[in-house]
């Protein structure tokens, strides 16, 4: 079975990253708000809409099942559904979506989340190590030395990399200028105006090593969500049609702990699934965005998915311009570390900024001719991967 050319994303909706927790408003509230964006920007009615595809907030009672999403949004639906992969959550649920249009379970599938974040309840080591003990059933035997959480997951793998192929602090933060120089093409962005170099990333605190505190996301409230609907249909929509040509997903692990390797991700499958189904090669690629929440998941990113050997990313982002008017456009709206992460909604933004693209409506930092773009959500300290390749009609 292919999804190729089977489903598109024909609206978006998309709210801009917050650092502090917008008063009176509930991350339900951010996501009925960003439901109602991208249905009105697809040219559509709520009553429209007859599939939902969530991630509900995380932080929130109540983040359960999608009936409480539907009663919420007051949408009767024909198919619910949760991604359940965290970080690639947004991702996953576009080929998801494609899937239940093309089975005959729906028409119009609204794939959304949101999230309402407070900074400040992060720097709580007791709380972390709570969370991580409701997440993860091997907690309670990496608790004792300290909660193998995101930041010291993502040092073991920047530090293993480090050793095995040479890859340097210097490398590592070319990534994060570059995605900073995007920023500051998008008002959205949290960082927007706010230029960095890799003297800046490096003089930044170290937070855990080798990863500074510019190397590293900074959690925001936000939402974003999409409308998918079959191909068919989407010719007729307000907007060009951003169509899923390839889609691909691999998970080996939990823990960090019990990765297979922590210099080789699962997205060496994903990424390969993701593209035979297209029919296309990294080669093929306008704009690349994927999953950013360190400096080190982006190279690997690019590592596994084809776009340089193994070992050799490093070199590849220190002599790539990876800025919107670069030879390989990356996160161009800035991507999680400089566009913001607002929860698992930050790994959809990856989605909207591709579909943005693809529709012709990124503005300033418009890719041109962009007509196929390489999309990768990442889900725990590289655990859940999936993989999407999108494209234009021109590309059917």
């Amino acid at each position: 079975m292919s999804l190729r050319g089977k489903a598109a994303i024909v609206g978006i909706g998309e709210l801009k990253p917050s650092k502090t927790p917008p008063p009176g408003k509930t991350g339900w509230g951010l996501i009925a708000e960003v439901s109602r964006m991208a249905i009105e920007d697809a040219g559509l009615r709520k009553e429209d809409i007859d599939g939902i595809i969530c991630e509900p907030p995380l932080m929130e009672p109540a983040a359960g099942p999608p009936s409480l999403m539907a009663e919420y949004l007051q949408i009767p639906i024909r198919y619910g559904g949760v991604a359940g992969i965290f970080g690639a959550s947004g991702a996953g649920m576009i080929w998801r979506a494609a899937a239940v249009i093309d089975a005959g379970l729906c028409d119009n599938v609204l794939c959304v989340t949101g999230e309402r974040t407070d900074p400040k309840a992060w720097g709580n080591l007791a709380a972390q190590m709570e969370a991580s003990l409701a997440f993860s059933p091997e907690a309670q035997f990496e608790n004792p030395h300290g909660p193998l959480l995101a930041n010291s997951g993502y040092a073991l793998i920047a530090q293993r990399h480090a050793y095995e192929y040479g890859t340097t602090d210097e490398q590592r933060a070319r990534i994060a200028v570059d995605q900073r120089t995007n920023a500051c093409a998008n008002p959205d962005a949290l960082f927007y105006g706010k230029p960095i170099t890799v003297e800046d990333v490096l003089g930044s605190r170290m937070v855990c090593s080798p990863l500074h505190l510019l190397e590293i996301v900074m959690p925001c409230s936000g939402a974003a969500a999409v409308i998918v609907t079959s191909a068919d249909r989407a010719k007729s929509m307000r907007n060009p049609p951003a169509y899923l040509l390839g889609a691909g997903e691999f998970i080996t692990h939990g823990s960090v702990t019990y990765a297979p390797s922590l210099t080789t991700s699962p997205i060496k499958v994903s990424a390969a699934r993701a593209f035979k189904m297209a029919g296309v090669s990294p080669r093929d690629i306008d704009m690349v965005s994927v999953y950013d929440c360190y400096t080190i998941t982006v190279l690997i990113t690019l590592e596994d998915a084809g776009f340089c050997k193994k070992g050799e990313g490093g070199p590849f982002v220190e002599a790539t311009d990876m800025t919107y008017k670069g030879t390989l456009p990356l996160n161009t709206h800035g991507g999680q570390m400089s566009f913001g992460q607002a929860g698992l909604a930050g790994g959809m933004s990856h989605v909207t900024e591709a579909a943005r693209q693809l529709m012709g409506r990124a503005g300033e930092r418009q890719v041109p001719d962009c007509e196929l773009v390489f999309v990768n959500g990442n889900g725990g300290i590289m655990s859940e991967q999936a993989s999407l390749v999108l494209g234009t009609a021109a590309t059917l």
